[in-house]
Protein backbone atom coordinates (compact mmCIF):
# COMPACT_ATOMS: atom_id res chain seq x y z
CA UNK A 1 0.00 0.00 0.00
CA UNK A 2 1.44 3.34 -1.01
CA UNK A 3 0.99 6.28 1.33
CA UNK A 4 1.72 9.99 1.54
CA UNK A 5 3.94 11.48 4.23
CA UNK A 6 3.18 15.10 5.12
CA UNK A 7 5.89 17.20 6.77
CA UNK A 8 5.37 20.37 8.82
CA UNK A 9 8.58 22.20 9.72
CA UNK A 10 9.58 24.09 12.82
CA UNK A 11 9.14 27.77 13.60
CA UNK A 12 11.49 29.86 11.51
CA UNK A 13 12.30 26.82 9.36
CA UNK A 14 11.08 25.20 6.17
CA UNK A 15 11.35 21.92 4.28
CA UNK A 16 15.17 22.15 4.28
CA UNK A 17 15.17 21.02 7.91
CA UNK A 18 13.93 17.59 6.73
CA UNK A 19 16.33 17.08 3.86
CA UNK A 20 18.32 14.35 5.62
CA UNK A 21 15.21 12.22 6.19
CA UNK A 22 15.29 9.94 3.14
CA UNK A 23 12.35 7.62 2.49
CA UNK A 24 11.84 4.84 -0.10
CA UNK A 25 10.53 6.04 -3.43
CA UNK A 26 7.25 4.19 -2.86
CA UNK A 27 6.16 6.98 -0.49
CA UNK A 28 4.92 10.32 -1.71
CA UNK A 29 6.50 13.15 0.28
CA UNK A 30 4.56 16.40 0.68
CA UNK A 31 6.00 19.40 2.54
CA UNK A 32 3.28 21.69 3.87
CA UNK A 33 4.66 25.21 3.63
CA UNK A 34 3.51 27.85 6.09
CA UNK A 35 0.47 29.86 5.06
CA UNK A 36 -0.15 33.45 6.24
CA UNK A 37 -1.69 33.62 9.71
CA UNK A 38 -4.91 35.52 10.28
CA UNK A 39 -5.23 38.21 12.93
CA UNK A 40 -5.60 36.75 16.44
CA UNK A 41 -5.75 33.22 14.99
CA UNK A 42 -5.22 30.39 17.47
CA UNK A 43 -2.85 27.50 16.92
CA UNK A 44 -5.81 25.13 16.60
CA UNK A 45 -7.57 27.31 14.01
CA UNK A 46 -4.37 27.68 12.01
CA UNK A 47 -3.85 23.91 12.09
CA UNK A 48 -7.34 23.40 10.68
CA UNK A 49 -6.58 25.70 7.73
CA UNK A 50 -3.18 24.12 7.07
CA UNK A 51 -4.78 20.66 7.19
CA UNK A 52 -7.06 21.55 4.27
CA UNK A 53 -4.10 20.74 1.99
CA UNK A 54 -4.05 17.12 3.20
CA UNK A 55 -5.69 14.53 0.96
CA UNK A 56 -7.57 12.33 3.43
CA UNK A 57 -8.92 10.04 0.69
CA UNK A 58 -5.63 8.12 0.66
CA UNK A 59 -3.53 6.74 3.56
CA UNK A 60 -1.14 9.28 5.05
CA UNK A 61 1.33 9.99 7.82
CA UNK A 62 2.22 13.24 9.57
CA UNK A 63 5.67 14.34 10.69
CA UNK A 64 6.02 17.60 12.62
CA UNK A 65 9.10 19.37 13.90
CA UNK A 66 9.00 21.61 17.01
CA UNK A 67 6.17 24.13 16.40
CA UNK A 68 5.15 21.96 13.47
CA UNK A 69 4.81 19.09 15.92
CA UNK A 70 2.25 21.08 17.89
CA UNK A 71 0.37 21.66 14.63
CA UNK A 72 0.51 17.91 13.94
CA UNK A 73 -0.79 17.21 17.46
CA UNK A 74 -3.85 19.33 16.64
CA UNK A 75 -4.40 17.83 13.18
CA UNK A 76 -3.98 14.24 14.37
CA UNK A 77 -6.93 14.64 16.75
CA UNK A 78 -9.32 15.50 13.92
CA UNK A 79 -8.08 13.66 10.85
CA UNK A 80 -7.16 10.00 10.66
CA UNK A 81 -3.49 9.56 9.77
CA UNK A 82 -2.07 6.05 9.85
CA UNK A 83 0.39 7.44 12.37
CA UNK A 84 1.92 10.76 13.40
CA UNK A 85 5.42 11.64 14.56
CA UNK A 86 6.41 14.75 16.48
CA UNK A 87 10.10 15.58 16.76
CA UNK A 88 11.58 18.00 19.34
CA UNK A 89 8.06 19.04 20.25
CA UNK A 90 5.21 18.34 22.65
CA UNK A 91 1.73 16.84 22.17
CA UNK A 92 0.01 19.03 24.79
CA UNK A 93 0.52 22.45 26.34
CA UNK A 94 1.13 20.91 29.77
CA UNK A 95 4.58 19.83 28.62
CA UNK A 96 5.70 23.33 27.75
CA UNK A 97 8.19 24.83 30.24
CA UNK A 98 6.43 26.81 32.96
CA UNK A 99 8.32 29.95 31.96
CA UNK A 100 6.74 29.81 28.49
CA UNK A 101 3.29 29.93 30.05
CA UNK A 102 4.40 32.73 32.38
CA UNK A 103 5.67 34.69 29.37
CA UNK A 104 2.25 34.23 27.79
CA UNK A 105 0.47 35.64 30.83
CA UNK A 106 2.84 38.62 30.88
CA UNK A 107 2.56 39.01 27.07
CA UNK A 108 6.34 39.29 26.86
CA UNK A 109 6.41 38.10 23.25
CA UNK A 110 4.44 41.20 22.23
CA UNK A 111 7.33 43.40 23.36
CA UNK A 112 9.96 41.64 21.23
CA UNK A 113 10.74 43.74 18.10
CA UNK A 114 10.25 41.81 14.87
CA UNK A 115 13.70 42.98 13.74
CA UNK A 116 15.34 41.30 16.73
CA UNK A 117 13.94 37.91 15.72
CA UNK A 118 16.00 37.98 12.53
CA UNK A 119 19.26 38.36 14.43
CA UNK A 120 21.35 35.24 14.97
CA UNK A 121 24.74 34.45 16.40
CA UNK A 122 26.82 31.34 16.92
CA UNK A 123 25.80 31.02 20.58
CA UNK A 124 22.11 31.20 19.73
CA UNK A 125 22.45 28.68 16.91
CA UNK A 126 24.29 26.25 19.19
CA UNK A 127 21.54 26.74 21.77
CA UNK A 128 19.17 25.46 19.07
CA UNK A 129 21.31 22.35 18.80
CA UNK A 130 23.62 23.08 15.87
CA UNK A 131 27.08 21.57 16.30
CA UNK A 132 28.78 21.19 12.91
CA UNK A 133 29.55 23.91 10.36
CA UNK A 134 26.89 22.42 8.08
CA UNK A 135 24.23 22.59 10.79
CA UNK A 136 25.23 26.13 11.80
CA UNK A 137 25.09 27.29 8.18
CA UNK A 138 21.66 25.78 7.54
CA UNK A 139 20.13 27.14 10.75
CA UNK A 140 21.53 30.60 10.06
CA UNK A 141 20.09 30.59 6.55
CA UNK A 142 16.71 29.38 7.80
CA UNK A 143 16.57 32.29 10.22
CA UNK A 144 17.60 34.77 7.53
CA UNK A 145 14.84 33.47 5.24
CA UNK A 146 12.14 33.42 7.94
CA UNK A 147 9.25 35.85 8.33
CA UNK A 148 9.68 37.69 11.67
CA UNK A 149 6.02 38.71 11.81
CA UNK A 150 4.90 35.11 11.37
CA UNK A 151 7.30 34.08 14.12
CA UNK A 152 5.85 36.70 16.49
CA UNK A 153 2.36 35.39 15.79
CA UNK A 154 3.49 31.81 16.34
CA UNK A 155 5.20 32.65 19.64
CA UNK A 156 1.91 34.14 20.86
CA UNK A 157 0.15 30.92 19.81
CA UNK A 158 2.65 28.72 21.62
CA UNK A 159 2.52 30.55 24.96
CA UNK A 160 -1.30 30.59 24.82
CA UNK A 161 -1.79 27.04 23.53
CA UNK A 162 -4.39 25.10 25.52
CA UNK A 163 -4.47 21.61 24.00
CA UNK A 164 -4.75 18.86 26.63
CA UNK A 165 -5.67 15.93 24.37
CA UNK A 166 -3.01 13.62 22.96
CA UNK A 167 -3.89 11.68 19.81
CA UNK A 168 -3.62 7.93 20.32
CA UNK A 169 -1.56 7.15 17.20
CA UNK A 170 1.33 9.50 17.77
CA UNK A 171 5.02 8.92 18.52
CA UNK A 172 6.91 11.66 20.35
CA UNK A 173 10.67 11.66 19.66
CA UNK A 174 12.79 13.95 21.84
CA UNK A 175 16.44 14.67 22.49
CA UNK A 176 17.80 14.53 26.02
CA UNK A 177 19.93 17.59 25.26
CA UNK A 178 17.10 19.78 23.94
CA UNK A 179 17.49 23.28 25.42
CA UNK A 180 14.44 24.83 23.73
CA UNK A 181 11.99 22.26 25.10
CA UNK A 182 13.95 20.65 27.96
CA UNK A 183 13.01 17.02 28.48
CA UNK A 184 12.48 17.47 32.22
CA UNK A 185 9.20 19.23 31.41
CA UNK A 186 7.89 16.51 29.07
CA UNK A 187 5.83 13.54 30.22
CA UNK A 188 8.02 10.71 29.04
CA UNK A 189 8.56 10.98 25.27
CA UNK A 190 8.02 7.66 23.48
CA UNK A 191 11.61 7.65 22.23
CA UNK A 192 14.57 9.60 23.62
CA UNK A 193 17.74 10.18 21.62
CA UNK A 194 20.54 10.56 24.12
CA UNK A 195 22.47 13.82 23.91
CA UNK A 196 20.50 15.11 20.91
CA UNK A 197 19.52 18.78 20.76
CA UNK A 198 16.54 20.63 19.34
CA UNK A 199 17.85 20.38 15.76
CA UNK A 200 18.22 16.61 15.90
CA UNK A 201 15.93 16.13 12.87
CA UNK A 202 19.00 17.18 10.88
CA UNK A 203 21.88 16.35 13.21
CA UNK A 204 20.56 12.89 14.16
CA UNK A 205 18.61 12.10 11.00
CA UNK A 206 19.88 8.52 10.74
CA UNK A 207 18.69 7.67 14.26
CA UNK A 208 15.34 9.32 13.64
CA UNK A 209 14.84 7.40 10.41
CA UNK A 210 15.63 4.23 12.35
CA UNK A 211 12.64 5.04 14.57
CA UNK A 212 10.16 6.29 11.97
CA UNK A 213 10.71 3.94 9.03
CA UNK A 214 9.98 0.63 10.81
CA UNK A 215 6.66 2.00 12.09
CA UNK A 216 5.73 3.36 8.66
CA UNK A 217 6.64 0.09 6.94
CA UNK A 218 4.64 -1.95 9.44
CA UNK A 219 1.49 0.08 8.78
CA UNK A 220 1.80 0.59 5.00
Amino acid sequence: MSATIYFISGLGADRRAFRKLVFPESYKLVYLDWIPAQANESLSAYADRLASAIDTSTPFYLIGLSFGGMIVAEIAKKLKPLHSFIISSTPTFRELPWYYRLAGKLRIEKAVPASLIKNSNTFGLKFLGAKTEDELALLKQLIVDSDPYFIKWALTCIVNWDNVERASNITHIHGSGDKILPMRFTSKPDVVIKGAGHFMVYANAEEIMGIILPIVKSLS
